[in-house]
């Protein structure tokens, strides 16, 4: 099958992968334009481009879809692209940027979406943080037939994903992908098992772009099976802010532990000691230990414990700017005389 792939992280890359590895032709990959990174903030590809790059695969990087936007000649460049792709499909995983209607309308069978949760349930941009945030057991992945909508269209399949009581963003994003990878390959092999519409137009014969939402067909008209999203049940992962990774000691201490997870690895979890910006990594709830929330409780033998709005904390893996995640023994050597004292959100 010839499909257009749009996608920018390691997520997308994996699925990317597993595409190619299933035979897939990709005749066009879409990507975010490369973003300064690294201590001297030079420019860096997406784990997607330089995947696409390996592969030979012809990548655009527009900086929007719009051709009404910011970036009219970007989208219309992606357009011919696009139109010069001729596939059937557009295959999307966490690409980044929104899909107009005219995208949506383009591909003959339109546009599939990796998704990363069991939906409804954490629609938007950090559905893995969120889960994990909110203390979920459990999430998955879900192929939708995507829409107009923020990740409400017809879902194709979908897998579970267990969230264990040790799970960072980290780890439970590489399960994810993974199982993303092997079920948009697994969905493709039941559509391409399907009796194709005689009617079905290629793209590249396609010269009147306006006529398209009119011949579009979609993976859910082909006959794949398909569920309508239930109303119930309906939550928001809402982009992460780097503000909220900062620690508010009155929390109970099972809430922050869970943020230090979901915000592993981005943004950080962070306090602040001694004028220095602090990431907390890994941290073991405390619950029989209370004081002032920001107590420092102990601060010997290895143990670092602070005090939350309910029960405490021991801090377990700790960096300061510029330096490596270190345990809390090791830390500890370094800045003794912290017992009693009050972290606060600004020290």
């Amino acid at each position: 099958m010839r499909i257009v792939f749009a996608g920018t992280p390691e997520f997308a890359a994996t699925a990317l992968a597993a595409l190619l590895a299933a035979g897939h032709a990709v005749p066009l990959v879409l990507c975010q334009p490369d973003r300064p990174a690294g201590r001297g903030l030079k420019l860096q590809p997406s784990p997607v481009k330089a995947l696409a790059l390996q592969h030979g695969l012809t990548v655009a990087q527009p900086r929007s879809l719009r051709l009404d936007g910011k970036y009219p000649d970007d989208a219309r460049a992606a357009q011919a692209a696009l139109l010069a792709a001729g596939a059937e499909l557009m295959v999307v995983a966490a690409y980044g940027l929104i899909l107009p209607q005219w995208v949506l309308d383009l591909p003959p069978l339109g546009c599939l979406n990796i998704h990363a949760s069991v939906l409804p349930r954490w629609r938007g941009a950090a559905p893995i943080h969120r889960a994990i945030e909110a203390g979920d057991t459990a999430t998955g992945i879900t192929l939708m037939q995507m829409d107009a909508g923020l990740d409400t269209g017809d879902m194709l399949r979908g897998a579970h994903e267990a969230i264990t009581p040790d799970d960072t963003t980290a780890t439970l994003h590489d399960r994810l992908a993974a199982l993303g990878g092997r079920l948009v390959v697994d969905g493709l092999a039941d559509l391409e098992g399907l009796a194709r519409p005689a009617d079905l137009p290629h793209p590249a014969n396609l010269a009147n772009l306006a006529r398209w939402p009119h011949l579009a067909q979609s993976l859910t008209g082909c006959g794949l099976p398909h569920t309508v999203q239930p109303t119930e049940g309906v939550s928001y992962a809402h982009k992460i802010d780097k503000a909220e990774a900062v620690i508010a000691w009155t929390l109970p201490a099972a809430v922050i532990e869970r943020r230090v997870r979901a915000f592993d690895p981005f943004p950080g979890a962070s306090f602040q000691l001694a004028g220095e910006t602090v990431k907390l990594w890994r941290a073991r709830l405390r619950p029989d230990s209370h004081g002032r929330p920001g107590e420092v409780l102990a601060a010997q033998d290895g143990r670092f414990t602070v005090a939350c709005g309910d029960g405490a904390l021991d801090l377990l893996q700790l960096q300061r700017p510029g330096g490596r995640r270190i345990d809390a023994a090791a830390w500890l050597q370094a800045r003794p005389g912290l017992a009693g004292r009050l972290l606060l959100a600004a020290d």
